[in-house]
């Protein structure tokens, strides 16, 4: 029964059926043809058993494998290897179909390549998953014809393989490396001048020639009758925190990935670089209540856990409770940081309910409110008004854009910085900030 499961028509056989019936049909009239048909339905007979003998004949016809990565970067293309080596002794045909995963809703995939005796052979493609979580690979399926190409044998591999979908590591590591070797502008990064002493002071020394004449300490000259200037340091460990909403609002989707999405990855590279310099990153998720907590901290290992808390992030279908994030804050937070908020106001009354608490937030920290622009609406926007219907859509699209620039200008007015986005450009700017916050001494 297990040989008989794997027994499959390849599609030349419905060829030679078409021909044979198309002799049988015309002998009505040609009666010699009558023989011939059944000449060769005897030949297509011997043939069929004899490609099932020579195909089944060898146990191990055929190896293959799937080679997956330990894991894969959400939103970014991650290769999957496939290699098949042909055991026969002679030239088959391997139809190649690779069962994935049902979040890719691609039931297409198809590769057919032709092997000689003991030849090995390896290609790869790629897959880009838009949502975090477990994947599940299904059979590696190679369906293998010999040159006569009457049947197909089935061969089955790897069944039922995991592979588990993280934030989006590939960018994370993008951005470190440019980070590493000064060249951040190629992803946008701006180039900012260091402002003013962003120093903390470290010790009094004696003047050495080619120190700052603005750090001599004119009391210390004064008192051992030599100069005698301040020495200062790099600050260092300011606390860092990625607060993300996990409201209905963020689940809104652009280019096949939902906002909360965008922002797992860009907290993931921009805590990346916050460790990098050493500074400490931590993470806050909330909605009606707050889901995660990870504490500020430059240990090597601490981006792991940052890594961790994101896998399992979810969003909800409640509005996101600002008042209580303000209450954890204040009992949680006790040192002054930088606070990255990552949500969405569509609406400047959707800001005003939640600007009371935004105001008590920034009282005690330096608070960043990130949200996003509509990027759906631009073509609206752009396209030439040639109906009453397209200008009246035009105009709510401009509107709708109009009230996102007003809540930037409402939050600069309370003394909250604002990030107004596209979601693709939203790592980029959110680092941009961050630096700049960095070149002029508030962090």
């Amino acid at each position: 029964m297990k040989t008989i499961r794997n027994i499959y028509i390849h599609q030349r056989f419905f060829v030679y059926l078409g021909i044979i019936s198309a002799l049988f049909l015309v002998s009505y009239w040609i009666p010699l043809l009558y023989s011939l048909a059944w000449i060769f339905v005897t030949i297509i007979s011997v043939l069929f058993f004899s490609d099932i003998y020579i195909l089944f004949a060898n146990n191990k016809g055929l190896n293959a494998s799937r080679i997956l990565t330990e894991k894969f970067s959400n939103s970014d293309e991650n290769p999957v290897s496939i290699t098949v080596k042909n055991n026969y002794k002679f030239n088959i045909e391997a139809k190649i179909i690779d069962e994935l995963p049902k979040q890719f809703q691609k039931r297409n995939f198809e590769h057919i390549v032709n092997l000689t005796p003991v030849e090995n052979y390896n290609f790869e493609y790629e897959v880009t998953p838009v949502e975090r979580g477990e994947y599940h690979f299904g059979n590696l399926n190679i369906f293998v014809s010999s040159p006569l190409k009457i049947v197909a044998r089935r061969y089955k591999f790897q069944e039922n393989e995991m592979v588990a979908v993280y934030p989006s590591y590939i960018q994370m590591k993008e951005y470190e490396f440019l980070a590493m070797s000064n060249r951040l502008t190629e992803f946008g990064l701006k180039k900012i001048r260091r402002i003013g002493h962003t120093l903390e002071f470290e010790q009094i020394k004696n003047y050495i020639a080619g120190d700052d004449v603005r750090t001599i300490n004119w009391k210390a000259t004064a008192k051992r009758s030599q100069l005698m200037v301040n020495q200062y340091q790099d600050e260092k460990s300011q606390p860092i925190y990625s607060i993300i909403d996990l409201g209905r609002v963020m689940k809104m989707p652009f280019e096949e990935l939902k906002l909360l999405d965008y922002a797992i990855n860009s907290t993931l590279a921009f805590s990346n670089i916050a460790l990098r310099k050493n500074d400490k990153a931590g993470l806050i998720t909330f909605a009606k209540k707050v889901d995660t907590i990870v504490a500020a901290s430059n240990k090597k290992t601490h981006l792991n856990i940052i890594n961790e808390a994101l896998y399992n992030v979810t969003t909800k279908f409640t509005d996101a409770d600002f008042g209580y994030l303000y209450a954890v804050i204040k009992r949680k937070i006790t040192q002054r940081s930088l606070l990255i908020l990552y949500t969405n106001f569509e609406h400047i009354s959707s800001l005003k309910r939640q600007l009371p608490f935004l105001k008590a937030i920034s009282k005690h920290h330096l608070l960043v409110v990130v949200f996003f622009e509509n990027t759906e609406l631009d073509k609206l926007i752009k396209d030439n008004a040639e109906d009453i219907q397209t200008i009246y859509h035009k105009t709510i699209a401009e509107k709708f854009a109009y009230e996102k620039r007003l809540i930037v200008k409402e939050l600069e007015r309370n003394g909250i910085y604002g990030i107004l986005t596209k979601p693709k450009n939203l790592t980029v700017n959110v680092i941009n900030k961050y630096l700049e916050f960095k070149a002029k001494g508030f962090i």
